[in-house]
């Protein structure tokens, strides 16, 4: 970490992991395949649907896997127990993105039992840890514990009423930090934030795998190989987006803000608003999919607004994570969204390829002319500074 955070010092000093382990990148295989999961869940039955149960769903489990990122925030698997528990949670975490296909209709049962077990293992885990943590999981435990319970009931009942409750889990979850105040837990912030830059590379893969799969047993014609440039043009925005220059300057000014408010700063600036970029990149994943191998034709309604609204999303998340942490210009990254939005029609009214060559270009364009502003006011970082680009302040 860039020694001008003060955060680096305060996790050196509290003994906290300043580099994701390799066992926590080994955890993130299952969220690949969760999100996999979830985007399949999307393009099998694409629609209003489709979008309210990813979104449900998605919302609850991103809860507890960004759960596990504070886990081993705080407690370091670095013993052969805590490494075991991890397995098991992990174990929960596959059966949960298993049973996703079917959550709403005959594997709901198996969704609840499994969100149970991640729930108590979590809980477990930190109570356990002697460290701060254990103060922390006293506080918020009971509303997980709840939400764990909500998810539960609602998957041995069918109908409206497993929405109700899922959709309560969620509530209690989303409000939960704000009735404790978050107080017990410490953000070690380089690995913190690392974990979480780390969750958005697991999720653009997707997007990447994504152009694969739809064009699995195609021919390799130019067409192809260009409309693969496209997609790929597209998931590198979305990654260029938040890590030339908002990953670290996110980093930074979490590590900035006293140890008595970054608690909340965290909860709201990477978990909340990470389930926005999340979501977005999922949508994003499920239009190239549905999309990728009929570029010549027109996109479905679902389609063309699935792969527009994705990312616009993902920028509608990054504006708020801007407003939470106090970055340069969120209002440009909403503007983006809405920019980004506008080009549906053209896949409805005309092809796919000629949305996404727009989409490209609208959005490249928006991050491209933001980077700019921050380049002229002095802004830079390990992806991006004054001799990356052209355009410079003149000599006063």
């Amino acid at each position: 970490m860039n020694s001008e955070n003060p955060g680096a010092v305060e996790d050196v000093a509290e003994g906290g992991q300043l580099r994701a382990s390799t066992l926590e990148l080994f955890f993130d295989l299952v969220f690949v395949f969760t999100i996999t999961q979830l985007t399949h869940a999307f393009t099998h039955h694409p629609g209003w649907a489709a979008l309210g149960q990813v979104a449900l769903m998605f919302g609850v489990i991103w809860w507890m896997y960004a759960g596990y990122v504070w886990l081993t925030n705080e407690v370091a698997p670095d013993s052969s127990a805590r490494r075991t528990w991890l397995l098991i949670g992990m174990f929960g975490f596959f059966v949960l993105a298993l049973s996703i296909p079917g959550a709403f209709t005959g594997s709901g049962l198996a969704f609840g039992l499994a969100y149970a077990l991640i729930t108590v293992v979590h809980a477990l885990m930190f109570a356990t840890s002697g460290t701060d943590g254990a103060a922390g999981i006293r506080r918020i435990g009971p509303f997980n514990a709840l939400s764990a319970g909500l998810v539960l009931a609602g998957g041995c009942i069918h109908g409206w009423p497993r929405y109700l409750l899922w959709s309560l889990a969620l509530a209690v979850q989303i409000l939960s930090p704000y009735l404790v105040h978050g107080g017990g837990f410490v953000v070690r912030v380089s690995h913190f934030c690392e974990r979480h830059g780390l969750v958005i590379i697991v999720a653009l893969g997707e997007s990447v795998v994504a152009i694969g799969t739809g064009l699995a047993g195609q021919d390799i014609t130019v067409g192809m190989v260009a409309t693969v440039a496209l997609g790929l043009t597209l998931v590198y925005v979305l990654w260029w987006a938040f890590f030339g220059l908002d990953d670290e300057r996110g980093e930074h000014a979490l590590g900035a803000l006293p140890t008595a408010e970054r608690t909340q700063a965290a909860v709201a600036g990477y978990d909340y608003a990470f389930y926005l970029l999340l979501v977005g990149i999922i949508l994003t994943a499920a239009g190239i999919s549905m999309t990728i191998a009929h570029g010549h034709e027109a996109a479905s309604k679902a389609a063309a607004l699935a792969l527009s609204g994705g990312v616009a999303l993902y920028f509608v998340g990054q504006a708020f994570f801007r407003q939470v942490l106090g970055l340069p210009r969120p209002w440009v990254r909403l503007i983006a969204a809405v920019a980004v939005m506008a080009t549906a029609p053209i896949g409805m009214a005309w092809v796919a390829w000629g949305q996404l060559i727009v989409l490209v270009a609208v959005g490249y364009g928006f991050v491209i002319a933001d980077d700019l502003m921050s380049i002229r006011e002095g802004g830079a970082g390990k992806y991006l500074s004054r001799s990356t680009l052209i355009a410079r302040r003149p000599r006063e």
